[in-house]
């Protein structure tokens, strides 16, 4: 812990990599009673063959779009607009505000911004619950849902939403989807574009400067997008360290030595343990002038 705090607080640059894990720590579990108290009734009308969690019920071959969309309004609403900026990431901002840092996630839960991250240090690579898209992709443009999911939400009946409600594409008049990478048609419009080249500044520089890669709750789903490439730039750069906070995949490569530091276990408890840590350092700096 002591070497953790120390790395972070002697860098320059913060690269935060954050995937699956990190808002399932901070309370956005897709399992459990979190889906059972919510979903009931979904579980109830397509059986648990495919109402497992949240993850799973997104792959249900929902047989009409009045069904696609009551589903997919109602999970919108459960992990983007209803839940509050979550501790975890509010702290997190705590520890990155007064560094030169830049966010890379996976997440399409919004949380980074709700917690006060600058929308232009965040790179979301994977889509955003409040948007959608044409399902075919037919133009690059992307549309925010969030009134329409409030709308669905409310007219919900038996998982249905009303047919007049069902979203058109209105380029091509086919059906919408959400913006979610799953398949080659999803949309990488001027904005992700300009997040992404912001991103790849920000690499730039980072080998020039003493820098911490902060990486929270990535797994082996998607290890390309950051888990491999972090342990690429740190083996590659000997300014760089990596700390990774996962639940039960930390381990970091021996050849990194003491640059790669792995923590198994709670990310918010530890990540509060980092902060703890931080204040009582900087309190007894402060009494000893």
């Amino acid at each position: 812990m002591e070497h953790v705090v120390n790395l972070i607080e002697e860098s320059d640059t913060i690269l935060v990599g954050a995937g699956a894990g990190a808002s399932a720590a901070a309370g956005l579990t897709y399992s459990g009673t979190r889906f059972t108290d919510n979903f009931g009734k979904f579980i109830k009308k397509y059986g648990t063959m495919y109402m497992t969690d949240m993850y799973a019920a997104g792959f249900f071959p929902f047989p009409s779009q009045e069904a696609k969309w009551g589903y997919w309004s109602k999970h919108s609403m459960i992990n983007r607009f209803l839940p509050p900026a979550l501790p975890l990431y509010k702290q997190l901002f705590e520890l990155v505000k007064n560094k030169d840092y830049f966010v890379l996630t996976t997440n399409v839960d919004h949380q980074f911004q709700k917690a006060g991250f600058d929308s232009n240090r965040i790179f979301a690579t994977q889509g955003d619950y409040g948007n959608i898209q044409c399902e075919k992709g037919c133009h690059q443009k992307i549309y925010d849902a969030e009134k329409l999911f409030r709308q669905m939400d409310q007219a919900r009946k038996d998982c249905l939403i009303p047919s007049y409600m069902v979203p058109k594409c209105p380029v091509c008049g086919g059906n919408m989807t959400m913006h979610l990478r799953c398949d080659q048609y999803f949309v990488e419009d001027e904005s992700w574009h300009e997040a992404a080249g912001r991103y790849a500044d920000f690499l730039k520089k980072i080998g020039h400067k003493k820098g911490v890669l902060l990486e929270l709750g990535v797994g082996f789903n998607t290890p390309g997008i950051i888990r491999f490439p972090f342990e690429k730039m740190v083996r590659e750069n000997s300014n760089l360290s990596l700390i990774r906070l996962n639940l039960n995949e930390a381990v970091v490569p021996e050849g990194l030595g003491n640059r790669a530091i792995g923590m198994n276990g709670d990310m918010a408890g530890i990540i509060s343990e980092i902060c703890d840590v931080m204040e009582k350092k900087a309190g007894a700096s402060y009494e000893s002038k």
